[in-house]
This record gives structure tokens, sequence and C-alpha cells, in this order.
């Protein structure tokens, strides 16, 4: 199992999340410290080295280095904040 390196930003995601959705976005996250490459990753396009999970209406974005799983973004799946957050961190 992978060491979990949530952002601050994915903390501050995680606060403000109802019960429920808190739940099941981090059972996701535990999935992905177990398993880093699961079957519904997808390689985010200009971004090396990154992945994208989608878990209800949620979308998590990480990357793996080193036995280490980092969170870097969690949002809404909706629209394009996600890449537009990630894209303003790795800058």
């Amino acid at each position: 199992m992978a060491a979990l390196d949530l952002s601050r930003q994915a903390l501050a995601f995680l606060r403000d999340l109802p019960p429920k959705q808190f739940r099941q976005v981090m059972m996701k996250v535990l999935e992905l410290a177990r398993e880093p490459a699961p079957n519904d990753a997808i390689a985010l396009k200009g971004i090396a080295g990154y992945f994208r999970v989608d878990i209800g209406e949620y979308r998590i974005a990480y990357t793996q280095a080193d036995h280490a799983l980092q969170i870097a973004v969690i949002e809404k799946r909706n629209d394009d904040a996600v890449y537009r957050v990630l894209k303003r961190k790795l800058e």
C-alpha cells in the first residue's frame, strides 16, 4: 500500500464535502493507495505522469512517485476546474 500525500487543496475540498460524498471519495482514495493504476484511471494529456479517476460527480487527479500516492486535486467533474487548478499548481 502506497503512502498517501494529499495536497492542501484536496484536504480543503474534502473538509467541505457532505458525509456521504466524503465517504465515497475517501474510499476511492484508499483504493488508489492499494492499486494506483486501476482500470478506470486515465492519463492526463499534456501533464506527464498524472492520472485521473472519476467517483460519482467528483474527479481526482493524482500521481504516483516512490511508494507515495500524491493526490493533487479533487474537484467536481462537470467542468474543467480540475485541470485549471492542477495546471496552476504545477506552474
